[in-house]
């Protein structure tokens, strides 16, 4: 907004002869019969990205709800090292590898035997299982929680790229598989220059990148 008082210098502009006043009528908005009215005490599912696209770990912490149901409200839940959780009617259910969307559909159908279109919703509180570590020659080595997928390339931007006696020829990246550890070659130039692009893996939480 402009400050201040601006003087207009005032002109006198003939005007046109007025044009015949036309009436018209408002358009009503038509609305089907068929329409669903909305029921403002109709529970409201997260539909953020990460309720769509996060899969589940061990060590996630959940709160579970049941519409309706005063003693299935916020349950609080750490998905254990089997990637199992517990709950009531439900049992014990294979958490882990799901998206949050699909543990809601595996409980409601659980619990379809006991309760009567049962809708369940579930938050991820804490995110501690889905993490990847990064070590070695970096300039910020850590563990990193991530809310989706990543590949090495990432994985090293978040650990603030390699120092300069980084041996970028000879980096890896370790997997734990039940009772062994499998290790993947990456050679940090051939991938830079768009070589060799298979050695730029997504990672599994739990991966460890190796710079020597």
């Amino acid at each position: 907004m402009l400050s201040g008082t601006q003087t207009f210098a005032e002109v006198k502009i003939a005007e046109p002869a007025s044009p015949p006043i036309t009436k018209t009528t408002p358009t009503a908005t038509v609305i089907s019969s068929n329409a669903k009215p909305i029921q403002s005490n109709t529970p409201v599912k997260n539909s953020n990205a990460i309720t769509q696209t996060y899969l589940l770990s061990p060590g996630d912490f959940i709160e579970i709800s049941v519409w309706k149901e005063e003693g299935m409200q916020k349950e609080q839940t750490l998905i254990a090292p089997d990637g199992n959780i517990s709950f009531p009617l439900a049992g014990t259910i294979m958490a882990a590898g799901k998206t949050i969307f699909t543990l809601e559909e595996t409980i409601a159908s659980r619990l379809a035997d006991y309760i009567t279109d049962p809708v369940v919703n579930i938050k991820l509180l804490q995110s501690n299982g889905n993490s990847i570590f990064v070590i070695g020659k970096v300039n910020k080595p850590g563990q990193f929680p991530t809310n989706r997928r990543i590949d090495v390339l990432q994985a090293l931007s978040l650990a603030g790229g390699l120092t300069v006696f980084a041996n970028e020829g000879d980096i890896n990246v370790q997997r734990r598989v039940g009772d062994t550890i499998k290790v993947f070659p990456f050679e940090y130039d051939d991938v830079i220059d768009g070589k060799h692009l298979e050695q730029n893996i997504i990672l599994e939480p739990g991966d460890t990148v190796s710079v020597p």
